[in-house]
């Protein structure tokens, strides 16, 4: 049985990218490697309640492509479910988080926002509407 799918995200600057998901978005680290002594560990995982996400800096020449820098039209580049998006919503308000589209009702049946991470990834946290 399929139990969760974590995204993975390419970065070019794993400790920004860590610093901003701890700061504005409530992550912690989970898990973080790669250095093996030699250097700047290279990937992290990090988790927020029942989500996790996966983050990678492969090479100096290879950098983030979010969705949106390939189809305007294709902004999301994870969906995240949330039960209270109200709630999560106001804490990330608090938080400083760099909002893309404030919370509505859009006309896709969701009650959602979306947040524009460190990279240009948009992440947009949400549940369907309740009738």
């Amino acid at each position: 049985m399929l139990k969760s799918v974590t995204p993975f995200f390419i970065v070019d600057d794993l400790a920004a990218t860590i610093e901003f998901y701890r700061t504005r978005l409530g992550f912690a680290v989970l898990y973080q490697g790669g250095g093996d002594g030699q250097g700047a560990d290279f990937w992290a995982m990090l988790g927020r309640d029942q989500v996790m996400l996966m983050f990678k800096a492969i090479a100096p020449d290879v950098h983030p492509q979010p969705n949106s820098s390939r189809h305007e039209w294709a902004a999301w580049d994870a969906y995240v479910y949330t039960s209270e998006p109200d709630a999560l919503y106001a804490e990330l308000v608090a938080r400083g988080a760099p909002m893309r589209r404030e919370l509505d009702d859009t006309s896709d049946g969701l009650r959602a926002f979306e947040v524009t991470d460190n990279s240009g990834y948009v992440l947009c946290f949400g549940c369907p509407i309740r009738e």
